[in-house]
């Protein structure tokens, strides 16, 4: 079960990524709207700490499968 431990360890990778130095996401939202014209405003968020955690959990949870499987 290798595989399992290659996805653990990339996800426990991509998690501590996403913990220690959250990525950012565009955000188009309108702002004001008359008729044809719109203005519109663009914002740069960061990716929510929980999804790190979530993909730190899940990474551990495969490697332990996939160490006990051998």
């Amino acid at each position: 079960m290798r595989y399992l431990m290659v996805t653990g360890v990339v996800l426990i990778a991509a998690g501590l990524f996403v913990i220690l130095r959250p990525p950012s996401y565009s955000s188009e939202q309108s702002v004001l709207k008359l008729g044809d014209l719109e203005a519109k405003v663009q914002q740069q968020r960061p990716v929510p700490g929980w999804v790190g955690g979530t993909l730190l959990g899940a990474g551990c949870v495969l490697l332990v499968f996939g160490i006990r499987k051998r």
